[in-house]
């Protein structure tokens, strides 16, 4: 009777079941603990993700379990339907918008430039994807890691290749964390000492105004280009608004803290469960993340080479190091341009002229996803 109880017990539990690829999925998902609280590589969202790549590997958990007829769904399959839907990813750019200052952008408009070329990555790894036999709607996809902007990559690809959700996720966010190891080497190479140590002049200051009419403006005109990026550039442009407006201060603080933290969670555990080890352990998932290494390494040289450009015509009194902050990873990018001009020249001070393309970048990786989702959607 108590032999039999134990066997019973046995084939219930998941090591009845467990196979070499779960122990090769459980091993990856440690690995991504370990970096995001021992490296500290983007841990808000990293440690999340990594935690929803475990659930999702134990098996008969079935925390990610469909709802089939009167059969109940397991946990994490209906909080991933705010992945699906596009909810978690329009709410995170509400918090963003909420947090990010246009001024700098605002105060050199040319930044927009700087923050288009930085989106070339994309383009150029939709073209390599395809050839290597993706489907358009995969190739979109996969590119859009080249924007380095998460939410975006995750709304991009809930809407044109679900399944691929869970490895193009992360290697988003891994390449994001990895942003100070993977740009300064590119930006040394396609830059001279003499434009490295370029001192840029303080920006004009912005009115209140101005701030005020930015988000509107570029609502309008965005949302009547491509509708299909309303809810990001609707949602970000609202949280800028909340912001700038200064008379809604409670719903500014809930969007870019309480409301931001619960959706990071979510997020980022129910993106990490798609990484389970049937989809995940393909030889295409290793396509995926040398593809999108690529496509981040394209953006980071296509905003270096904007920036060379607005370097001539501007006399050399634009540093183009400031260009490489055109993708969109708020503000870590523009704090790498900071630390390489400051080696070049210790009284260099970078930051507030990255943060203008480094913004316009958020909005060129939405518009780039708008484009994409309207040709391939």
């Amino acid at each position: 009777m108590f032999i039999d109880a134990l066997k019973s017990i046995w084939l219930e539990s998941g090591f009845s079941v467990l196979t070499w690829q779960h122990l090769v999925m459980i091993a990856v998902a440690c690995v991504l603990i370990y970096l995001a609280i021992v490296k500290k590589f983007e841990p808000l969202l990293l440690l999340p993700i990594a935690f929803g790549v475990l659930l999702a590997n134990l098996p008969l958990a079935d925390l990610m379990k469909k709802e089939i007829g009167d059969i109940q769904g397991g946990l994490l399959y209906y909080l991933y339907l705010g992945v699906k839907k596009g909810i978690y990813p329009s709410l995170i750019f509400l918090g963003i918008g909420c947090m990010t200052d246009f001024g700098p952008l605002i105060s050199r408009p040319s930044s927009l430039i700087m923050g288009a070329g930085a989106q070339f990555g994309i383009f150029m790894a939709f073209i390599i994807a395809n050839l290597l036999g993706f489907t358009p709607q995969e190739a979109a996809s996969i590119s859009i890691i080249g924007g380095a902007d998460g939410p975006t990559a995750i709304y991009t690809t809930a809407r044109l290749a679900l399944d691929l959700l869970g490895p193009i996720a992360i290697a988003a966010y891994s390449y994001m964390a990895l942003i100070p190891i993977i740009q300064p080497p590119i930006m040394r190479a396609l830059t001279t000492k003499e434009e490295r140590e370029v001192k840029m002049e303080q920006l004009r200051e912005v009115s209140k105004l101005e701030k005020i009419c930015f988000p509107i403006i570029v609502t309008i005109f965005c949302v009547l280009l491509l509708p299909s990026v309303a809810p990001l550039i609707g949602m970000l442009m609202l949280g800028n608004l909340f912001k700038e407006s200064g008379v809604v201060d409670r719903l500014s603080d809930t969007a870019q803290n309480a409301l931001m933290n619960i959706v990071t969670i979510f997020l980022g555990v129910t993106v990490g469960a798609t990484a389970n080890a049937e989809n995940f352990l393909q030889p295409q998932t290793l396509a995926i993340i040398a593809l999108g290494l690529l496509a981040f390494m394209f953006s980071t040289v296509g905003g270096l080479l904007i920036g060379k450009l607005m370097y001539k015509l501007s006399g050399g009194k634009i540093n183009p190091l400031i260009g490489s902050a055109g993708v969109s990873a708020v503000p870590m990018a523009a704090r790498v341009s900071q630390v390489v001009g400051q080696k070049a020249n210790p009284s260099n001070y970078l930051l507030m002229h990255a943060m203008g393309p480094n913004v316009a970048g958020v909005i060129g990786s939405a518009v780039a996803a708008g484009i994409l989702m309207a040709l391939f959607g």
